[in-house]
């Protein structure tokens, strides 16, 4: 027994030292991909010496002697600290992530190849302007630098996730850079989406079902029941069609018909205490570390451009120069439509066209498989567009038996100018240069806020459809693609003035009359004569609920203090107690308050009750809150009150036996989670931000080190604006949000202020991969300055890079 005994620990001995000799083995070369912010190298593919010179917080300021010089540098500078990023973003536009992810990435693989996003990327590198083919072969150059140096010197290969998903690392390319801006403009656009949607809804309820989507005062629109549109074919019953909510996308970073939003605005020098014009701007992103956005200053030959990139890209999207600033949002319009092709019977490579049958483009790819043989696709185009089954899990409700679904989409060009328009804009001196520059924006289509010392200016730029009044949906809902009157007569470029009121500006991407933010934004605007850059501040991350204010009276109207107080520890007790708190609340969407925990949940579980009898499994798939619905079902605009009677119910239910009944709901799932006493219950407990690592965030041991989760206060509907999961038991999870924030003050530029939602490292043991999340979840900002000795004064490393001999 004691020799068996002396063996054993032997053993678990020896296990403990090669557990630490693993675990050392993998630090040391995790942290051989950490970059020397103090090198000198010696690089090919520039003209002059280049500096590197970095921030406290691990912002690049980057001097050269010409433009090329200084996009090489921002190219190598992305590489040092987002490699990982790049080649993820390149992947995901590619079509190639399943190589790295194995068979869970094929249904993003499948949909990349079918937009063509690479393939038109590239076709599109000839339509730039020479400047910008400069800047694109410059900048791969640099980023293929950095890899090179990192394979001569052995640095742990880049990033240290690629020792855990091993892939290799092919040299950077122009087309990648325009492949993911592409990628980023598909992400942008959910137009397709909100077709799919609004088209189950009708076959759901044809008379009432696309209500849910309209705005607050909208009256419905006059829509074709959908399955009208089909006479004769077979439309199968509306499913439950969206994946499980928890489960985070591969791409992580980006992908097709997600919707991003941002807010931006702006005041003339009128309208400012210190006499210059003040812009601001947040355009939001998936919640992922790192985050999408890498803070940069670019001294380009017009003067210094400081602000808001992605890696990947040679472009600054927000920021300014010494002469101007300039902010993007997504432009509120509908740029896509899904058209229903016919195949004709027993003829799958034939579809129905306006003149009759005729054949489809095909050609065939292949997608390598991790661990798994290779899968070979069969891509096909219609006159309308590619074919796109995996566009939207809905499609599959909404395409009739023998039918296929076509994208238009105005991001489909080979010959997209967006790049040369962004880099032009980097480089303008004023508003109205930067709006010619922008004139030449395909896709995606942007709002865009510009400030100058003559005032301030909003343009809204892209290509826009043309779609024929006698349009069977107006682009609401698909329709059958041989109807000659779907089509889209063109793409007509738009570059068209925005409104500006009393010398202010300010957008949002929000379409249609419900535009909650933009109310809110322009009543914290209009509210003050005189604006200064903490006051802009202050509205950036304002977390009031116009929702909330809205809606509460209404649907609260009959159960405001009634009945004697109930006997404590009741359920009747914990309504009235919540009752109580909601009707002092101001509509804060604190992290720190429990009153809006039990708005958030009282209103899920109101408009699940109300949809949920009448839309019966697609009300799984509703996740968002739509306050206009709720709005127009409490006031019965248009009858719309029927929506509270429970078909399956005997009794003839109304709306505030429904309002009580989803109170008591939400109350006992609150309890269940968080206790029975009201006032101990926080926002912030539910209202998560996971800021979760696309590669090694689902690893259950990895993502204890890579994954960053902090509470946040905010909404749906607040300014300070974060999208929510909307369904199961973390429905308050939030998975999107302001991914940067910048103010910047034209009065006193070097007073401008940024911020990014994570850090600047997208290595996890880098002191910069986290250091700005906790600034981020504050409402705080750092401040970056154009004046090169200020730059310098402040350094913490400088790497320097010398043309070699």
């Amino acid at each position: 027994m004691l020799t068996l005994f002396r063996w054993l620990l032997r053993l678990t001995i020896g296990l403990i030292v090669l557990l630490v000799i693993a675990a050392v083995l993998a630090w040391y070369f995790a942290i051989r991909s950490l970059p020397d912010y103090n090198a000198t190298l010696q690089v090919q593919g520039i003209s002059a010496p280049v500096e590197i010179v970095r921030s406290t917080e691990n912002v690049p300021h980057i001097f050269g002697q010409t433009d090329e010089d200084v996009f090489f540098a921002l190219g190598l500078a992305h590489a040092q600290d987002r490699l990982f990023q790049m080649t993820l973003l390149r992947r995901a536009a590619q079509g190639r992530l399943a190589e790295v992810y194995g068979p869970g990435a094929l249904p993003a693989d499948d949909l990349a190849r079918r937009l063509e996003l690479y393939r038109n990327a590239a076709a599109s590198f000839d339509s730039q302007d020479q400047a910008t083919q400069a800047a694109l072969r410059a900048y791969a150059e640099g980023v293929n630098q950095w890899i090179g140096h990192v394979n001569d010197g052995a640095l742990g290969r880049g990033a240290p996730e690629f020792f855990v998903l091993p892939q290799d690392i092919a040299y950077w390319q122009p087309a990648d850079s325009l492949a993911i801006l592409k990628l980023l403009a598909a992400a942008t656009s959910n137009s397709a989406a909100e077709e799919v949607l609004r088209a189950r809804l009708s076959l759901t309820w044809p008379e009432r079902g696309p209500e849910l989507l309209l705005g607050e005062g909208q009256a419905p629109p006059i829509l074709p029941p959908y399955a009208s549109l089909f006479p004769g074919a077979r439309l199968a019953p509306p499913e439950s069609r969206l994946a499980d909510p928890l489960a985070r996308d591969a791409a992580g970073f980006l992908k097709p018909n997600q919707g991003l939003g941002a807010n931006v605005f702006a005041a003339a020098a009128p309208r400012t205490a210190a006499g210059g014009a003040i812009l601001a701007n947040d355009p939001q992103s998936p919640l992922i570390a790192p985050s999408l956005y890498y803070l940069a200053r670019l001294q380009l030959t017009p003067g210094g451009v400081i602000g808001a990139t992605i890696p990947g890209l040679p472009v600054v999207f927000s920021g300014r120069n010494p002469q101007l600033a300039w902010g993007i949002a997504p432009a509120a319009v509908d740029d896509a439509d899904i058209a229903i092709e016919e195949i004709q019977p027993g003829q799958p490579e034939r579809y129905r066209g306006a003149g009759g049958w005729t054949e489809f483009t095909t050609r065939r790819e292949v997608i390598r498989v991790l661990g798994e043989p290779a899968r070979s696709i069969t891509l096909r185009s219609s006159r309308n567009g590619p074919l796109v089954p995996l566009l939207d899990p809905g499609l599959a409700d909404v395409t009739p038996m023998g039918h296929v679904p076509a994208l238009r989409w105005s991001g489909l060009s080979a010959t997209d100018t967006t790049m040369s328009a962004l880099i032009g804009l980097m480089r303008a001196t004023d508003a109205n240069s930067a709006a010619t520059a922008l004139g030449r924006v395909v896709a995606p289509a942007m709002t865009v806020a510009l400030a100058d010392a003559d005032g301030i200016r909003q343009v809204t730029v892209g290509a826009m459809p043309q779609r024929s009044p006698a349009h069977p949906t107006g682009g609401a809902m698909p329709v059958p693609g041989w109807l000659a009157e779907g089509d889209w007569s063109g793409l007509m470029p738009v570059t068209r003035d925005g409104p500006t009121e009393g010398d202010l500006a300010f957008a949002t991407e929000e379409r249609g009359p419900l535009a909650l933010r933009r109310a809110r934004l322009s009543h914290l605007l209009k509210d003050r004569e005189v604006h200064s850059r903490d006051s802009f501040i202050a509205a950036q991350l304002d977390i009031v609920s116009p929702a909330a204010r809205s809606l509460l009276p209404l649907v609260g109207a009959d159960l405001w203090f009634t009945g004697e107080p109930a006997a404590p520890g009741t359920p009747e007790r914990q309504r009235q107690d919540a009752l109580n708190l909601l009707a002092e609340w101001d509509g804060a969407m604190s992290e720190h308050l429990p009153e809006p925990l039990i708005y958030a949940a009282w209103m899920s579980a109101l408009q699940d009750r109300l949809i949920r009898d009448e839309l019966g499994p697609v009300a799984d798939d509703i996740r968002n809150l739509h306050p206009g619905f709720i709005d127009s079902v409490y006031r019965n605009r248009n009858g719309a009150g029927v929506w509270c009677d429970i078909v399956q119910s005997a009794p003839a239910e109304d709306c505030t036996t429904i309002a009580r009944q989803a109170l008591d709901r939400a109350i006992l799932d609150l309890t269940q989670r968080f206790g029975p006493d009201v006032t101990s219950w926080r926002w912030g407990d539910a209202h998560q931000a996971r800021h979760v690592h696309p590669g090694l965030g689902q690893i259950p041991a990895l993502g204890w080190i890579v994954n960053l989760s902090q509470s946040i206060s905010g909404g749906g509907f607040t300014v300070s604006h974060t999208g929510m999961l909307g369904t199961g038991t973390e429905r308050f999870e939030a998975r999107s949000g302001p991914g940067y924030r910048g103010v910047y003050d034209l009065a006193d530029p070097d007073s401008s202020v940024f911020i990014v939602s994570t850090g600047q490292s997208g290595h996890p043991l880098s002191r910069h991969y986290d250091d700005l999340a906790g600034l981020w979840r504050r409402g705080e900002y750092i401040g970056m300055s154009l004046d090169p000795a200020l730059a310098r004064a402040a350094a913490t490393g400088v790497t320097r890079l010398e043309p070699a001999r």
